[in-house]
């Protein structure tokens, strides 16, 4: 039976942790601060005035949110961080409007996604920050969110990735964080070798707890409760009197991101909830395998925490397509060929807040406007998990391996990936679909991870259990209330 995280555990470890965070001076956010700032006390805003994005001070837990000032220093709170791109620039008459996750501390939302991991476990005693250490296992920004929430929080951190992902992530871990750093064999969706390595560590290191992004439920229910109030936040900002929220586009990754569908779905039942994936490891649309260059996203398996019956189609994109996007739009020669077509400079000035994952989505987004035949009627809302500022040694390599990008490789580009972009390798869901996909868990976390065939069966046919899951925040906020009350910091 799959089990809530509801009450207390351990009150001597609850305890130890109460007393860390007095002595450090940490105060938890709740949930519902995050989603909405305006609930943050105001000694705590005036606090942050003198506090960097992504300084290692406690009190940036209350910038776990994505209504962060995008400034690097001393931001307050405003609206919701987002862009809209033109049909200039995407070829469709669909409007595409991607979140950015560059203003959150870290420059990426997964600090959201491990902090609803790991908070629930320290305010019901099910985490010491005296004595355990925090794992974070990850194909790359869930770690650094990890790591960056587990030091604000006064514990020690051990960060799983891949050994290929890019040099920026390894560098801040270690230098900055100072997370002990474990790096295992292969690329990007290359998740068992970082699971066996999970296994290694519980059976060595005691004192180690792993949060597992793929099946950890605090991952998906923050999303659902503070993403998906954020995109209905920008749709209600922009919509008119046609407009219909059409659909949701999110890269599978751990399963996390994508949850935010769920929530969309009970306001707008007629959304389409997209998974984007590499069409090199095309794990949902056909039962694939293979490496890929899309960082942040995973493949090979589906996750525990992803809700497939509210998936709707399924989107490959090729990864030599996501490296060409982002180069141009990070390159001189792109801009100006860019600027020569008629994009506005202004829209051209924002196409560096989209990582490599966050061209991948918005190459779905076209893909599923083109499939979906929209309008200008349609908002697709889409995620720019990080942004360029993550993968600056990407563009040194390609530079180094291709040379240096023209206005011609910029026409090609544009012209045959953009504007070019086909409805091939995507796959429309129905319910054996679905359920094929959900059955394809057992092969990962029953036969390999342990898990119960009773669980998994659960997943699939208890119709409550999601929304249990999903919603686990407010009482998670009650905790967190009584928490703070007990350290005498709240």
């Amino acid at each position: 039976m799959i089990q809530l995280i509801d009450s207390i555990t351990n009150e001597k470890v609850l305890e130890n942790a109460v007393v860390r965070f007095r002595e450090r001076g940490i105060v938890l956010p709740t949930f519902a601060q995050q989603r909405n700032p305006e609930l943050i006390p105001k000694s705590i805003k005036n606090k942050l005035k003198e506090v960097g994005l992504w300084e290692i001070n406690p009190i940036n837990l209350f910038r776990i949110t994505w209504k962060n000032e995008p400034v690097d220093t001393g931001g307050a709170f405003g609206k919701v961080n987002f862009i809209e791109l033109p049909p200039e620039l995407t070829g469709v008459k669909a409007r595409i409007v991607l979140l950015i996750g560059k203003w959150f501390p870290t420059g990426a939302h997964k600090v959201g996604a491990a902090y609803g991991c790991l908070a629930p476990r320290i305010i019901t005693g099910g985490f010491d920050p005296t004595y355990n250490k925090a794992v974070w296992p990850s194909t790359g920004n869930y770690c650094r969110g990890g790591a960056f929430d587990s030091k604000l929080m006064g514990t020690e951190s051990v960060a799983i990735l891949p050994e290929e992902m890019s040099r920026e992530r390894f560098e801040w871990l270690r230098d900055v964080i100072g997370s002990e750093v474990i790096a295992t064999p292969g690329c990007e969706s290359n998740v068992k070798e970082i699971y066996d390595k999970c296994w290694e560590i519980r059976q060595t290191r005691p004192d180690c707890v792993i949060f597992n992004q793929f099946d950890e439920f605090g991952n998906a229910a923050w999303h659902y409760n503070v993403t998906a109030h954020a995109l209905e936040e920008v749709y209600q900002s922009l919509k008119t009197s046609k407009s219909n929220l059409t659909g949701y586009i999110s890269a599978t990754g751990s399963a996390g991101t994508i949850a935010a569908g769920d929530y969309l779905r009970t306001i707008h039942p007629q959304i389409k909830v997209v998974a984007s994936e590499a069409l090199q490891c095309p794990t949902l649309l056909m039962n694939g395998f293979g490496g890929h260059r899309i960082e942040g996203i995973g493949d090979k398996h589906v996750p525990w925490i992803h809700n497939v019956k509210n998936t709707d189609l399924v989107t490959a994109i090729d990864d030599e397509a996501c490296m060409r996007v982002f180069r141009m739009f990070n390159e001189p020669e792109g801009h100006q060929y860019l600027l020569e077509k008629g994009i506005d400079k202004a829209v051209i000035s924002q196409l560096h807040l989209m990582g490599i994952s966050g061209v991948g989505n918005l190459l779905s987004a076209i893909k599923t406007a083109k499939y979906f035949e929209m309008t200008s009627d349609d908002i697709l809302m889409t995620i720019a998990t990080d942004s360029a500022e993550m993968y600056q040694s990407r563009l040194i390599e390609m530079k180094t391996e291709k040379g240096d990008y023209t206005q011609f490789r910029a026409a090609i580009d544009y012209e045959s990936i953009v504007l070019g972009a086909t409805t091939d390798h995507m796959k429309e869901l129905n319910y054996n679909d679905r359920k094929a996909i959900h059955n394809l868990k057992y092969f990962t976390w029953v036969e390999q991870q342990q898990k119960e065939v009773s669980d998994l069966n659960q997943l699939w046919y208890d119709r409550d259990l999601w929304d249990k899951l999903f919603n686990q925040t407010e009482r998670w906020d009650e905790l967190i209330n009584e928490f703070n009350d007990r350290t005498g910091l709240g």
